[in-house]
């Protein structure tokens, strides 16, 4: 009878403006779907970091991680789809579960900590990744591949990773133990590019030849409430349109739940929201998350040229909080 494996809560990695100093576990960091693994047995679990199955959207990952030898595992990683380059992308993953495309999955490992029925959750890191290394093998090319980790200075990385145009890094505190749901410090989150997940909380409606909604609006939880964060209206095709509204008619809401609108006045870019113009929104409850890609943070504390990168339901909407600025490149 194979030892039992629950769901472990993913250990968080703090954001910072800025490559700290001293000595770390560099990694890549992903852009996908941070996934939780329980093995017992044949039977496989997947799990997102709010506990939502996976296993019906990534079948080729749950078969993969039933040809592992081990009785019982609990693994955490991200999956992934890759482009021709072999780099991450989440639009690629959106396109997956939108239209059916199916783009190469990868589900890269990085952390484990359970095996065998052994907890490893206070185990140094270098122990839970070399055993993880032992129980992958050699699978240069599968769908499960062991993250790799670099021994050299974080900003050495950072530079070589903006070269390449992946999303950032991540740096791991040596000898550190893995901290259920806990966002201690000793994982660090180093972001190139302007991008991180916000709460839709409403839409406005379509104009010209426009179908279903013209923008959404988006904001992030600070002290238990919902901050407004600006108006997305760019980053949308028909076909994506149409499913959006579709999801949203499922959420509508009769108040508008951000706490800090209306604005007393029309702030610049076009992102403000004056009580006037909150008569034509269509409120929604917030529960949906979409990732936004963006060029920065506007003094008035809103979103400037926002995009939409496309929905995650790996993160649930009370967790969404703003981040750090990303890592602006030296001269």
């Amino acid at each position: 009878m194979p030892a039992q494996a629950e769901f472990i809560p993913p250990m968080k990695a703090l954001g910072v403006s800025a490559v700290p100093p001293g000595r770390w576990h560099c990694e890549i960091k992903y852009d996908g779907y941070r996934a939780i693994a329980a093995i017992a047995g044949s039977r496989v679990q997947l799990w997102s970091r709010n506990r939502n199955s996976l296993a019906r959207d990534y079948p080729e990952v749950v078969e993969a991680l039933r040809q592992l030898r081990c009785d019982s595992a609990v693994l955490d990683g991200e999956i992934v789809a890759l482009d021709d380059k072999g780099r991450s992308h989440f639009q690629l993953l959106q396109q997956r579960a939108l239209s059916g495309s199916r783009p190469p999955i990868v589900y890269y490992l990085f952390d484990l900590p359970e095996l065998d029925g052994r907890s490893l959750l206070r185990a140094p890191i270098e122990e839970r990744q070399r055993e993880l290394g032992r129980l992958l093998g050699r699978r240069p090319r599968g769908i499960l591949r062991l993250s790799p980790v670099f021994d050299v200075a974080p900003a050495k990385l950072l530079a070589r990773v903006r070269q390449e145009g992946l999303e950032g890094i991540m740096l791991k505190a040596p000898a550190s133990a893995y901290e259920p749901d806990r966002r201690s410090g000793a994982w660090l989150k180093c972001r190139i590019s302007s991008e991180q997940e916000f709460v839709i909380g409403g839409f406005t409606p379509p104009r010209g030849g426009r179908t279903h909604f013209g923008a959404i609006l988006i904001g992030y939880f600070q002290e238990g409430v919902l901050r407004y964060a600006g108006k997305v209206g760019t980053g949308f095709d028909r076909r994506l349109l149409a499913e959006l509204h579709a999801l949203f008619l499922r959420r509508l809401a009769p108040k508008c739940p951000f706490a800090d609108l209306p604005q007393a006045r029309r702030l610049r870019f076009g992102a403000g929201m004056t009580a006037a113009e909150m008569r034509q929104v269509t409120w929604l409850k917030p529960g949906l998350v979409a990732q936004i890609r963006f060029a920065e943070w506007t003094e008035e504390g809103l979103l400037r040229q926002p995009v939409f990168v496309g929905l995650r339901k790996d993160k649930p909407a009370r967790s969404v909080v703003r981040e750090a600025a990303a890592l602006a490149p030296r001269d």
